[in-house]
């Protein structure tokens, strides 16, 4: 049975995969196949991160009553994913591998690191403090 850090985590490495496939296209000049993969991933992406803002966070600010703590971190830097997401599109539409990989490697980066803070501190305690956490997880796997 998932668990809310399983399952969340789980969406992490599906985005990591196409992200990385991505990558790997670009670099080797297959803008078609690059298109198609980053489409993947931009749109896994923006479910995940509706999944985080619309029921997730929520519920966690609504059980424990912190509304300025993790949550808040962790909304900002989906902006700022957001943001380096369509500097990303801009250099893919113009098939420019230079800039793409560049940003490509800033989003790598601030992944991981959000990525991290997610599953060691944010998924767990949210698994802990939801009265009850099985429904929000039903409720997020809803929500795809």
């Amino acid at each position: 049975m998932d668990t809310i850090p399983s399952f969340m985590t789980a969406q992490h490495r599906h985005c990591d995969d196409s992200f990385i496939a991505t990558e790997f296209a670009v670099s080797a000049g297959n803008w078609s196949q690059a298109n198609c993969l980053w489409m993947i991933f931009t749109a896994d992406l923006d479910i995940h991160f509706a999944q985080e803002e619309m029921i997730l966070f929520p519920a966690f600010e609504q059980a424990t009553g912190m509304t300025m703590g993790p949550t808040q971190v962790m909304r900002a830097e989906h902006e700022q994913m957001r943001q380096l997401i369509v500097e990303m599109n801009e250099q893919l539409s113009v098939e420019n591998k230079t800039q793409f990989l560049g940003l490509s490697e800033t989003l790598m980066i601030l992944m991981q690191q959000h990525n991290m803070k997610e599953e060691q501190m944010l998924y767990p305690m949210t698994q802990a403090h939801l009265p009850d956490a099985d429904m929000v997880l039903t409720q997020v796997k809803a929500h795809l």
